[in-house]
């Protein structure tokens, strides 16, 4: 598999990822199939293995941790904090208080002393990034973390962070988490570029738009029954997915490529992309995505996406779970007192 350094981190990771979201999770693999699939992956190459404390309340950490038991020092671990893991107010954010709570929970569930690349999930608007920074450089000296990112953030929020950490002394974030796909295009106007100028590296998730590139009919998928209104047919957008879709089918049908290894190749064809994804519920399902890594889409195939899906467009903006602006959405931070 093609090996990519994770941006300015040093730490080198194969191009496909292991994201475990669906670990633990009602519907998803058995812990004995996780772990197998894991071992599948790790010996493919796949050396990044992804997950947070939010999934499944710490379920995902513990099956993540049960399947590099033994293979600790070939695995980069990533894992998240930040999103809500209670109704205690409290229990979520970048406070200091909250992530030296949330660093002890996972390096506990996930077997381990340490975490290779540990993320921020979303921004915390309430708490200064000063104070964030300034708590994940002190993992970082104790030895608890060896990298920090960020996850899901706009473009002026990454700027902010590598702001605050220069002049604070801090260690910086050096990858970003954003969804990407065809359907799902907005990180190429502005976060990409922004990662690029500041050495940062995107660790992208949902390559197959939540199943809609996945080649079968997404709205009988596991998934559509979670998150029924991103297969919303009544919506206009979604309705685009549809048609969108029989092309992206067609291309890939004359290119003789399954769907989801051109889903797979577009996204890792980004140059800020270091590592793509993947998040299979099933044996067969792996295998397939595994081997994709094996395909190299041409400038004339990724001219071909993008008269169907325009650059720099997301197809549904609701996809995206950062489309809310903090400033917006509060009236009392839009009008003076």
């Amino acid at each position: 598999m093609e090996q990519r350094t994770l941006g300015g981190s040093g730490i080198v990771v194969g191009a496909i990822g292991f994201g475990a979201m669906n670990f633990g999770f009602p519907g998803g693999p058995s812990d004995e199939d996780a772990v197998a699939m894991v071992h599948q992956a790790i010996d493919a190459g796949v050396t990044l293995i992804d997950t947070a404390d939010v999934y499944t309340k710490g379920e995902s950490e513990r099956v993540v941790g049960l399947a590099i038991k033994d293979r600790r020092d070939h695995v980069v671990l990533a894992t998240k904090f930040g999103l809500p893991m209670s109704d205690d107010p409290n229990h979520s954010g970048g406070s200091a208080r909250w992530i030296r709570t949330a660093i002890e929970g996972s390096l506990r569930r996930l077997g381990t002393d340490y975490i290779d690349l540990y993320q921020m999930h979303r921004p915390d608007y309430q708490t200064p990034l000063d104070e964030t920074l300034s708590t994940l450089s002190d993992l970082v000296r104790e030895g608890k973390v060896r990298a920090i990112g960020s996850s899901t953030f706009p473009p002026e929020m990454i700027v902010t962070a590598q702001w605050a950490a220069q002049t604070g002394g801090h260690r910086r974030f050096v990858t970003e988490q954003p969804r990407y796909s065809i359907f799902n295009r907005r990180p190429e106007g502005h976060v990409f570029p922004t990662m690029q100028a500041h050495n940062m590296g995107a660790v992208t998730y949902a390559p197959l738009a939540s199943g809609w590139l996945s080649g079968a009919d997404p709205t009988t998928s596991t998934r559509a029954k979670l998150e029924a209104h991103v297969f919303d047919l009544t919506n206009t957008e979604n309705q685009t997915k549809i048609q969108a879709a029989q092309q992206l089918r067609q291309l890939a049908a004359e290119a003789d490529l399954p769907m989801t290894h051109l889903a797979l190749g577009f996204a890792r064809a980004h140059p800020a992309v270091s590592a793509v994804l993947i998040g299979p519920r099933t044996p067969e399902q792996l295998t397939d995505l595994l081997t994709s890594a094996e395909v190299t889409l041409d400038t004339a195939l990724l001219d071909r996406i993008d008269e169907i899906v325009e650059p720099g467009n997301d197809v549904n903006p609701a996809d995206n779970f950062d489309s809310t602006i903090p400033a917006l959405a509060n009236p009392h931070l839009r009008r003076r007192r």
